[in-house]
């Protein structure tokens, strides 16, 4: 049903038109466009011109106004350019009366077919390939309408209700309804087996990366397990959760996950599509929202990060805000004036692996903070109590006697009653 529009040799060139109304933050609209441009980069496009249309409200028909897209079209067929992207989800009626203004040599890409279409290109595994299927067939399924116009006919007489373009249609509709049906019994089955693993490791403390697509998680991934993540300067270069068992330090042992980015305005069905990804995020105990200190609307970022974990129901979990790419900047007014905004973040360069210390010192302190002191009397026979305290625990003291070991640890309350359960069944 997609074409991914991709050129290997040379970028193609497109046109981006964006609607500005009254209540449009024009500071918005401009990270907005040119976040569009670095969209449509990632799938090999170059947006050689922007329009901006300023109405007073969606123009009923066409989203701007037939004359606008009309003159767009004529823009495209003088400098021989056959994309039209929009800096907007436009609904299916749109969409359809568009397409038809600009004809079948000219296609036409709102930003939620753009971030589909990346997200296609990416998926690399099974569950990312299904989860980008289902949200795309989704998105497909209303925008049927129109697509079948060669086939249709004015057909008189009783009784008569359409030409095979309609029947046709209504065969697609059936065939993509099956398909939805199919992918969400798939990806329910893969949820199912995601479960099972997280109960496996319920006790263990988890730590999950979340941010803006590109602001380095993979990099600080990498710098925190030794785990090597693809990483490329790219939007959405990584699509499916990476999950490691690492040690901090000697005593801090941790679950660590990098997760997909976040984008503003976000398709709602690729987040539902996602939510089986997006559980480690629920699962975790803390979060490092990563911030990419190089961009020009950091606050826009901070908004997304917080408006995503709030649709995820995870905008209460614990969390530490962390800067990176701090080698990219080199004007400390910047950094003061984010000191004082956001209290006790820090500072980071994944790419020269800066500060990268004190990251895990803040993590290790965060950690401490909620775990509990316990002791345990231990006989010498309870080796394999001991091995999964030394594994799962922070021992903090060992005392060895004639007739008993004593241990002093750190723990959550999971690990704990864990502990307990296997000395009380020995």
């Amino acid at each position: 049903i997609y074409q991914i529009y991709i050129c290997i040799k040379k970028m193609i060139k497109s046109l981006l038109l964006s609607l500005s109304l009254p209540t449009t933050n024009q500071d918005n609209l401009k990270e907005e466009i040119e976040e569009m441009k670095r969209l449509a980069n990632t799938l090999g496009f170059s947006i050689e011109n922007t329009t901006i249309q300023n109405k007073n409200k969606i123009d009923s028909a066409t989203f701007f106004g037939k004359g606008k897209i009309q003159n767009t079209v004529n823009q495209c067929n003088e400098l021989n350019i056959n994309t039209i992207f929009i800096n907007n989800e436009i609904d299916p009626g749109h969409y359809k009366r568009i397409q038809k203004i600009a004809g079948k040599s000219i296609f036409i890409i709102d930003r939620t077919k753009l971030i589909l279409d990346i997200f296609t290109k990416h998926a690399k595994t099974i569950e990312s390939k299904k989860q980008i299927q289902l949200a795309s067939v989704q998105y497909m399924m209303p925008r049927l309408i129109g697509q079948w116009t060669h086939l249709e006919r004015q057909m008189g007489g009783v009784g008569t209700r359409g030409g095979p373009g309609e029947k046709q249609i209504e065969i697609d509709r059936r065939l993509l309804r099956s398909d939805i049906t199919k992918l969400k019994k798939d990806l329910f089955q893969i949820e199912k087996q995601r479960t099972t693993q997280r109960k496996s490791r319920k006790n263990v403390y988890k730590v999950a990366l979340v941010g803006y697509t590109n602001a380095g998680k993979s990099s600080i991934f990498k710098n925190l397990s030794g785990y090597k993540t693809y990483i490329k300067d790219e939007l959405f270069a990584t699509l499916d959760t990476t999950t490691k068992n690492i040690s901090l330090d000697d005593k801090t042992k941790i679950l660590l996950s990098d997760t997909v980015g976040f984008l503003r305005n976000l398709p709602t069905d690729l987040i539902a599509s996602f939510r089986s990804t997006l559980g480690e995020i629920r699962d975790a105990n803390l979060l490092i929202k990563i911030i990419d200190i190089s961009s020009t609307d950091i606050k826009g970022h901070v908004s997304t990060i917080d408006d995503t974990l709030k649709i995820l129901e995870c905008n209460s979990k614990k969390s530490l805000i962390v800067f990176n790419k701090i080698d990219k900047i080199d004007n400390n007014k910047i950094f003061q004036k984010l000191k004082n905004e956001y209290k006790n973040a820090i500072f980071i360069s994944s790419l020269d692996s800066l500060n990268i210390n004190v990251l895990i010192k803040e993590i290790v302190n965060t950690i401490n903070k909620d775990l509990k002191l316990y002791k345990i009397k231990l006989n010498h026979k309870n080796q394999s109590v001991i091995d999964y305290i030394y594994t799962n625990a922070q021992v903090l003291s060992r005392e060895n006697t004639y007739d008993c070991i004593n241990i002093s640890y750190r723990a959550g309350t999971g690990i704990h009653n864990k502990i307990k359960k296997m000395k009380d069944n020995l």
